[in-house]
C-alpha cells in the first residue's frame, strides 16, 4: 500500500534505495550515510527484541519520533538569536509535529507500552543520543536533517502499515484509548491541521470507533510527516497551513526565501562575513 495521496511511487525497498542514493551525492550526505546504516541497525535490533511486544516497540519508536522536532526548534531558536534565519512558520509547524508525536506516545502509554522499566530506559537513552545527532545535522545542513527525518518517518509509516495488515481484524474488536478519542475528535484541532503542510485546514477529520481506526490514523499521520519533511528540503518553501498566501508586497515569513539567505550554520557564518546584511535578514 502506498502513502495516502500517492506521495511516494514504488515500494518500500525502492524508497530506501532512493534515500541511500541521495545521501551519496555530496560529501556531507556521504558522511551521513554511516549514521543511516547505524540507525537501520538499531531499527533491526529493536524489531528483533520486540517482535512479540508491539505496543512496547511502538512506545520506543514514538519516544524517539518526537526528538527531531525538538532539535529543529532548538536550532531555529539559536538562528533567531543570531538574526540569521527568522522563519516563524517553521517553528510553528515543527511544534505541531511534536504535539502530534506526543499524542502518539500517550496512546502507546495508555496501551501499556511503557509497562517495563527497561523499555523506558532504552527509549530515553536512544532519544538523548538522537537529539544531539539531529541538532548537529540540522545546524550543519537543514536539508540533510530533513531528508534523514523523511526516511525515518517513512519507516514509521511502513511499520504501522504492516502491523495493521497483520493485526487488523483483532484491532477492530478492541476499544480506542480515551486519549486517542480526545486528540483526533476533540474540539480544537488547530494543531492537528497545522502539521499537515500539504493539506488545507479542516480537510482531514478522522473517525475513531475502535483501535483499528487509531492505528490507521497514526499511520496516516506518519505519511503527513513524510510530506512535510519532503517540503522542508526546499529551503523556504514551508508555510503554515493556516498562514496567508505569499504576497510579494509583504514581508511574509512563510514566503520563499531569497537565494542570498543562509542555509545551515556554516553557510550563515560564511555569508555573514562576506555580506553583513545577511545576518539582519
Amino acid at each position: 500500500m502506498g502513502l495516502p495521496g500517492m506521495f511516494y511511487q514504488g515500494n518500500h525497498v525502492g524508497f530506501q534505495q532512493r534515500c541511500y542514493k541521495r545521501m551519496k551525492r555530496k560529501w556531507f550526505w556521504r558522511n551521513l550515510l554511516h549514521l543511516r546504516v547505524f540507525l537501520d541497525s538499531v531499527i533491526k535490533i529493536l524489531d528483533t527484541l520486540y517482535l512479540d511486544r508491539n505496543h512496547a516497540r511502538f512506545f520506543i519508536l514514538e519516544t524517539i519520533a518526537r526528538v527531531p522536532y525538538f532539535a529543529f526548534i532548538s536550532v531555529l531558536h539559536l538562528y533567531e538569536s543570531f538574526g540569521w534565519w527568522r522563519r516563524a512558520d517553521y517553528v510553528k509547524v515543527h511544534f505541531a509535529e511534536s504535539w502530534n508525536e506526543m499524542h502518539h506516545l500517550l496512546i502507546m502509554e495508555e496501551l501499556g507500552g511503557n509497562a517495563w522499566w527497561f523499555d523506558q530506559f532504552l527509549a530515553q537513552h536512544i532519544a538523548v543520543f538522537y537529539y544531539f545527532m539531529t541538532v548537529l545535522m540540522y545546524a550543519l545542513s537543514p536539508r540533510m536533517a530533513y531528508h534523514f527525518s523523511e526516511c525515518v518517518e517513512h519507516h514509521a509509516y511502513e511499520t504501522y502499515d504492516k502491523f495493521i495488515k497483520d493485526q487488523g481484524e483483532e484491532l477492530k474488536k478492541l476499544p480506542a484509548p480515551k486519549i486517542a478519542e480526545s486528540y483526533y475528535t476533540g474540539g480544537d484541532l488547530y494543531l492537528f491541521d497545522e502539521f499537515q503542510s500539504s493539506r488545507e485546514p479542516n480537510t482531514r477529520r478522522p473517525k475513531i470507533d475502535n483501535l483499528y481506526d487509531v492505528f490507521m490514523n497514526i499511520r496516516d499521520d506518519e505519511a503527513e510527516h513524510c510530506k512535510t519533511m519532503k517540503a522542508c528540503q526546499t529551503h523556504g518553501s514551508l508555510r503554515s497551513p493556516h498562514g496567508k498566501l505569499c504576497d510579494e508586497s509583504e514581508d511574509d515569513p512563510g514566503c520563499p526565501v531569497p537565494q542570498t539567505d543562509c542555509v545551515g550554520i556554516v553557510d550563515c557564518i560564511k555569508k555573514s562575513v562576506a555580506d553583513p546584511q545577511v545576518s539582519r535578514r
